[in-house]
């Protein structure tokens, strides 16, 4: 099996972890290739003991290299590698060293038991689905899709006004600081921090959510995800901000956004028995409470 391996610079703390990673896929005899910077970044902290397979450092670069995709890190990181990932249909996973971790959901003190159940094919996989971006004269660089979600935003002080439709019927006009449509994954993520509501991961629908809309009858609409969304923001600024999960671009105010479904999934692999209702307990301290 070809594991690549993509990471930021790791939290102190966590270093011996990280060792013990490599050493369980050295005894394990997968072919290891690491994101090149962090390749670099773990042999100058000698974290990286062995010579790995091989080392990747774009998406196309990954092509024949991974029949599994480890993340290390937080979920912004996990969001990081679906970049590398794109449509190749590498299934995913991702090891918590991070905060709260609803992607990386693998606790860095079980590496080996939950990597152990993966390699026994011990598990279920989830088709995340994902939000695609097209931009009328405008070319955006990279990866034109989402797996948490795609807002905009107000790039200065004044608010912003984001009129939207679905299938060119229209439905409203936002008056706020932004507006944040979110898949299913990403109702856990910025969407759940402006009150949107959490849907399960199989959900088919998106979350439209304003940001402090200047209307207090406006809130979270949930909509299938067979409607195209199409976006014309007014302002009194020249540009708005664009957000990507947690890419971010300055587009000028007369660019217009279309959005929908991407025509693929992102596999995310989950151990059995770790359901995503356990999950949102534990990350949520749903349970922290006597009476259970």
């Amino acid at each position: 099996m070809k594991v690549a391996i993509y990471g930021r610079p790791v939290r102190m703390g966590f270093e011996e972890n990280i060792r013990n990673l490599f050493s369980f896929l050295e005894k394990e005899e997968k072919e290891v290739y690491i994101y090149k910077p962090f390749k670099e970044f773990l042999e100058s902290e000698n974290i990286l003991r062995t010579e790995p397979a091989g080392s990747f450092n774009t998406h196309k670069d990954i092509i024949g290299k991974a029949d599994i995709m480890i993340s290390i890190g937080g979920d912004g990181t996990f969001l990081e590698a679906v970049t590398f990932v794109q449509d190749y249909g590498i299934p995913m996973v991702g090891i918590n060293i991070g905060r709260l971790g609803f992607l990386a959901n693998i606790p860095s003190d079980q590496i080996e038991s939950s990597l152990t159940a993966i390699f026994n094919k011990d598990f279920t996989v989830e088709q995340r689905s994902l939000v695609s971006l097209e931009l009328m004269d405008h070319t955006l660089g990279g990866f034109s899709c989402a797996l948490n979600e795609i807002s905009v935003q107000k790039k200065d002080a004044s608010m912003i006004t984001i009129h939207t439709y679905l299938n060119d019927i229209y439905l409203n006009s936002y008056w706020a600081d932004g507006l944040i449509i979110s898949t299913p994954t990403g109702s856990t993520a910025y969407s759940m921090s402006v009150g949107g509501p959490i849907l399960t991961p199989d959900s088919r629908s998106f979350i439209i959510s304003p940001m402090s809309p200047h209307n207090l009858t406006i809130r979270p609409l949930i909509v299938p995800d067979t409607n195209n969304i199409r976006i014309e923001v007014e302002s009194r600024d020249e540009s708005f901000l664009l957000t990507l999960d947690s890419r971010t671009e300055i587009i000028q105010r007369h660019v217009q956004l279309n959005l929908k479904r991407a025509d693929f999934t992102v596999k995310t692999l989950r151990i059995k028995n770790a359901t995503f209702y356990e999950t949102l307990r534990n990350k949520l301290m749903w349970g922290v409470d006597k009476r259970n």
